[in-house]
């Protein structure tokens, strides 16, 4: 398809944030949008965007950048940066698209909300977990009356991303943060719970229910790898009750048995289920109706949306801002539920804070309702400023290759010791595994052992050589903790392991 859209009307969009922002260009070009400007602080990613866009200005001067001649702002910048940035571009004149999450304090959702409101300009949050085939075709089904009244629901967003604490989120392989003995800016020491878009989104989208209270409990137990005394690598659930008296469980984490859009759904006439690539609904208003397999139509659209990042998500999020500035038709995600999402994450924290007293999420619609959290800048205590985790004069040419070491130890893709905790244990259970694509993986995944160990070995040494320097500081115990969890005998001797390996391979 050459456009999507019946007008020759074109939306000049500027990205700022060209890490995750360039992920847009692709599916832009297509809906009458034109990339011409970008800006971001790190001159290897502008450098990519050039390549990319030559014709795009661009920048990492964000004054430069927002006096540029565009319609919108696509912002992918930093997460606490998020706020501040809108309201910057809705000031400047232009409408605006925010990745997730909006804002991390109730009182800049009251300032954003109030910054769109007097700028009358456009605002919609780039959340793109709801735009699945799946939940689109859900959606349309509950707006019918298919699925009944919505009464519970299990909606999950699950992505175990380690080196993402150390590196930006660059494909094919992460870069790490430098200087190195500092970790990312935000990633490094988020609650998940502020990160609960991905998860009560599509819940959200497929009943048009807001959410009214949040109760959660704490979760204790985190993975080892992450940084010590944050809570990224653990489980963070809660209950939400909607607003029409159902509940949603709503889970957010990182964990070894990972969910990006799981879904269990229970309506007062049918009920539907969608866990990795089985898509399910049990019709009859019953516990015993039929359980049919469903597979959603997709037009020549969701064909072309499916090459785009976040099974189709990336492109719909575009679609929907494209067709609001062209045609007025409004998007979902407006500034109203964007606050209503993420303020559910916020008052999760609070609510762990309170041992798993329910709380209040506002509504923020409601000019009384500001006022009461106009001046609201709670946020969640982080034990560590990421840019300072080190001891006051440490030695920069060891801690230097903190993060480097870490992103290597835990890379973009399935590799370093994820891999080799999976080889060892999967030689123990192989002969239990049943599926021969299960077996094949396990043995491709020896070969990849093999020649991975040797630089295994090396950055875990040199992990050593920081944890022995610096025991005491945030870096010290998370190695201490990382390499406790591992097979340290195997990892030591790359020789000795290798033999083995083979030796299990000829043994098969």
């Amino acid at each position: 398809m050459e456009k999507f859209f019946d007008t020759d009307k074109r939306i000049r969009l500027g990205i700022w944030g060209l890490g995750r922002g360039k992920n847009f260009v692709d599916s832009a070009r297509l809906l009458n949008i034109d990339v011409v400007a970008g800006c971001d602080i790190h001159e290897e990613i502008r450098e990519r965007f050039k390549k990319d866009v030559p014709e795009a200005y661009c920048t990492a001067d964000e004054k430069e950048f927002l006096a540029c001649d565009m319609d919108a702002v696509l912002i992918a910048t930093f997460l606490p940066d998020h706020a501040k940035h809108s309201i910057m571009a809705l000031e400047a004149g232009k409408h605006v698209l925010c990745e997730v999450t909006p804002f991390q304090t109730p009182a800049d959702a009251v300032k954003l909300i109030e910054a769109m409101e007097k700028s009358g300009k456009i605002y919609n949050l780039l959340e793109n977990y709801p735009f699945t085939p799946e939940n689109m075709y859900m959606q349309k089904r509950y707006q019918e009356g298919f699925f009944g009244d919505f009464m519970y629901g299990e909606f999950e967003y699950l992505h175990e991303c380690r080196t993402l604490s150390y590196g930006y989120n660059t494909r094919p392989k992460s870069i790490p943060v430098e200087p190195g003995y500092a970790v990312h800016n935000w990633r490094s020491s988020l609650n998940y719970h502020y990160y609960c878009t991905h998860s009560l989104g599509p819940a959200m989208y497929i009943t048009d229910l807001r959410p009214e209270s949040v109760s959660a409990l704490r979760d204790e137990v985190s993975l080892p790898g992450y940084l010590e005394g944050i809570r990224s690598g653990t489980a963070c659930p809660s209950m939400i009750k909607m607003s029409n008296g159902g509940l949603v469980r709503n889970l957010m984490g990182g964990t070894t048995n990972d969910f990006h859009a799981g879904m269990r759904f229970w309506g007062t006439r049918a009920g539907a289920q969608h866990i990795r690539n089985e898509f399910q609904l049990r019709i009859g208003g019953s516990g015993y109706g039929y359980l049919l397999d469903v597979k959603p139509e997709l037009d020549e659209v969701w064909q072309f949306a499916l090459k785009s990042g976040h099974g189709g998500g990336d492109f719909w999020e575009l679609y929907f801002f494209a067709r609001e500035f062209l045609f007025g038709e409004k998007a979902f995600w407006d500034v109203y539920r964007g606050a209503d999402v993420a303020l559910a994450g916020i008052m999760a924290v609070r609510s762990e804070q309170l041992n798993g007293q329910a709380v209040r999420i506002p509504d923020l619609r409601d000019p009384v309702e500001r006022e009461l959290y106009r001046n609201d800048n709670g946020i969640a205590k982080v034990d560590f400023d990421p840019s300072d985790i080190f001891p006051a004069g440490h030695e920069t040419e060891i801690a230097g290759n903190f993060t480097r070491v870490m992103t290597e130890l835990y890379p973009m893709d399935f590799g370093g010791l994820n891999l080799a905790t999976a080889v060892f244990d999967g030689m123990k259970i192989y002969k239990d595994i049943r599926n021969a694509e299960g077996k094949l993986e396990l043995r491709d995944g020896v070969n990849q052992l093999i020649k991975e160990l040797p630089q295994i070995c090396e950055n875990c040494k040199m992990a050593q050589k920081i944890m022995e320097m610096y025991p005491d500081s945030v870096p010290g115990h998370t190695i201490a903790r990382m390499l406790e969890s591992q097979d340290l005998e195997r990892l030591l001797n790359p020789e000795r392991t290798i033999a083995e390996l083979q030796a299990w391979q000829a043994d098969l």
